[in-house]
């Protein structure tokens, strides 16, 4: 082994090690991410179950497709067969390929509504918070405190050590952890989607109407990042979605600043005391 070659690995080895420490307090996209982010909460877990379900099963029906073609190809070929079959029809052939795939799409089919009921159960949550879109940023409401505040992408100079390029924002979602939350996404403008897939939640934001969803952030201080993954114009790209879990205590502290900062009025027309950006 080469000086340089071992120079390099130990150079490698070093950023691999120090990108991995900087990250591990955060669920985002990581280089060269094959599968899906690790999961958080109870819906990204059943969520990532089925996923991987799922893609056993398909990877055994191309399998066998895959082979039942090349046997069919070798086997019916024109050196083995100079008399063409002139078969039109099997009735056990025809059953079995009416009968497996319905017992295949029933094996996905129970998981799949279990989770699909399960994602749509919205009661007993502990807080509520509105999201709004916007071109091209989110606003949060917290309904039981009577806060709010926007969400916009930090620009290259304004990013701070460690913090991502293109996924950081100057004011992330707080959270409690060990939290159930849900969600009245809406949208001011166009289509836009509320994504975060660590936590497995999506949903579209329209105008003049809310689309309630839920998470279950678990147990652990951590930032979870997400994007606006609906195509909503020029700055589609520039609108990410910072999650951000404190412990209890942390989270009341900040709590107890952010209701002197992003307080709202007790009129009918809230007004924003956060600084807004121009």
């Amino acid at each position: 082994m080469s000086a340089r070659f071992t120079r390099y690995l130990l150079l490698s080895s070093f950023t691999f090690v120090v990108f991995g420490l900087s990250v591990a307090g955060a669920a985002q996209p990581e280089p060269w991410q094959i599968g899906l982010q690790e999961p958080a909460g109870s819906i990204a877990q059943k969520a990532t179950d089925l996923h991987n379900l799922l893609l056993v099963i398909i990877t055994l029906i191309s399998v066998f497709v895959l082979g039942l073609l090349v046997f069919v190809g070798w086997r019916f070929r024109r050196e083995s067969n100079p008399k063409p079959s002139k078969t039109t029809h099997n009735t056990v052939i025809e059953i079995l390929w009416t009968v497996v795939p319905v017992l295949i799409l029933v094996v996905i089919a129970v998981p799949s509504f279990r989770l699909l009921y399960y994602m749509d159960e919205t009661k007993n949550a502990e807080m509520v918070i509105k999201v709004t879109a916007n071109q091209w940023y989110w606003n949060y409401e917290y309904m039981d405190e009577q806060i709010s505040f926007d969400s916009y992408m930090l620009k290259d100079d304004e990013l701070q050590a460690g913090q991502p390029r293109l996924l950081s924002v100057d004011n992330p979602l707080i959270v409690p952890d060990n939290t159930k939350i849900k969600f009245l996404v809406t949208g001011n403008d166009v289509m836009h989607s509320f994504f975060v897939p660590s936590l497995a939640v999506q949903t579209y934001a329209f105008v003049g109407r809310s689309n309630e969803v839920w998470i279950d952030v678990p147990p652990g201080e951590k930032t979870y990042y997400g994007q606006c993954n609906q195509i909503c114009g020029v700055n589609h790209s520039f609108m990410p979605i910072v999650v951000k879990a404190l412990a209890r205590d942390k989270y009341e502290k900040w709590l107890l600043e952010a209701k002197k900062d992003f307080a709202l009025s007790d009129g009918p027309d809230y007004i924003q005391l956060a600084s807004v950006k121009k």
